[in-house]
């Protein structure tokens, strides 16, 4: 194929239709009339000679040369857009700019006080907005709307820059005074014991958790059925927060990632140990656009908080040992 007579601004129809999944909402992205989208449309399919988009029951769904191309599509246009893009350095101390960060109840309990205290010092006018999972889309992150999702992620979009922040073991958080601390923690101790329960979160809006749907409880009661056990789960909460507030009620335990548990080693009425059965650990990651990879603002925000990380595995390491498992893989900090 002649690459010269190739019209790029096909591309940029496919990028969009491959994202909106319709149309009509394509054209309006890009300003363009619902007749000149869906001419781009045809000539897509005949360039590709593929149809990318057919009619189902669900709507407009992508066929699988369409999924191929999409990753693709994007990473061409991201060197273009960078290619032609005035580069201005990022001045720390002037900028006035806003970044929108989705980060989870347990990131944001654990990292985004010290990013904050550290924006403050080097960033004095530039303005903090953290939203929640449900606040925001993958979409909203791919298109750049949102500047950084902070979490653990199931799945995450081909095209989506990331980095593991940390690797997250889990402990258990209860009162000094529970009665089961009578008697040696084990697994049978913890099983006669009331639990609270908390949310792995993730996009899109919550609804109500029923208990008996092993499936979405989460690690610990993933973990706890693959050894045909079950705990008895007395709060369910979607606040790291509100679990260890409620943790110091006298019969309650509260199972969370450890650097949250480490938040509260100074305070006397809790204690901490460690779960007396495994549950596999996870990684805390932040994920951006790759319209925003080689944005200079964003350059100094993504170093400025993986300094902060790093910050945090140095003082937790101490605390955190006990709660790692020595079968366990070790993750490493890692981008692509």
């Amino acid at each position: 194929m002649d690459i010269s007579r190739v019209d790029l601004n096909l591309l940029v129809y496919l990028d969009v239709l491959l994202r909106e999944r319709n149309v009509t909402k394509a054209a309006n992205h890009l300003g363009i009339t619902q007749p000149a989208m869906s001419n781009g449309l045809r000539r897509l399919r005949d360039l590709f000679s593929d149809p990318l988009l057919v009619r189902t029951s669900e709507g407009m769904t992508a066929t699988e040369r369409a999924r191929e191309l999409q990753p693709l599509v994007r990473g061409i246009l991201s060197d273009i857009e960078q290619a032609v893009q005035e580069k201005t350095p990022f001045s720390a101390l002037e900028s006035q700019r806003v970044f929108r960060i989705m980060a989870s109840d347990y990131a944001e309990s654990c990292l985004m006080p010290r990013v904050l205290r550290r924006i403050r010092q080097e960033a004095p006018h530039v303005t903090l907005d953290v939203l929640t999972p449900s606040d925001v889309s993958f979409l909203d992150v791919e298109q750049g709307r949102l500047d950084m999702a902070i979490n653990r992620f199931d799945k995450i979009p081909q095209s989506f820059h990331q980095k593991t922040l940390w690797t997250e073991y889990f402990a258990c958080l209860m009162n000094a005074r529970n009665p089961i601390l009578k008697e040696p923690f084990t697994l049978d101790t913890y099983l006669d014991a009331s639990h609270i329960w908390v949310s792995k979160t993730g996009f899109g809006v919550g609804v109500g958790v029923n208990p008996k749907d092993v499936q979405r409880l989460g690690w610990v009661d993933e973990a706890l059925t693959r050894m045909g056990r079950k705990r008895q789960i007395s709060v369910f909460t979607r606040h790291y927060q509100v679990a260890m507030l409620l943790a110091e009620q006298h019969d309650l335990i509260a199972t969370l990632p450890s650097r949250a548990a480490w938040l509260q080693r100074d305070n006397n009425n809790l204690v901490v140990k460690v779960p007396p059965f495994d549950v596999p650990p996870f990684e805390l990651k932040m994920a951006w656009s790759p319209l925003l990879q080689h944005n200079a603002d964003h350059q100094w925000l993504r170093k400025l908080i993986m300094e902060v990380a790093e910050e945090v595995d140095r003082e937790f390491a101490e605390f955190g040992a006990r709660f790692e498992s020595p079968d366990t893989p070790q993750f490493h900090h890692s981008e692509r």
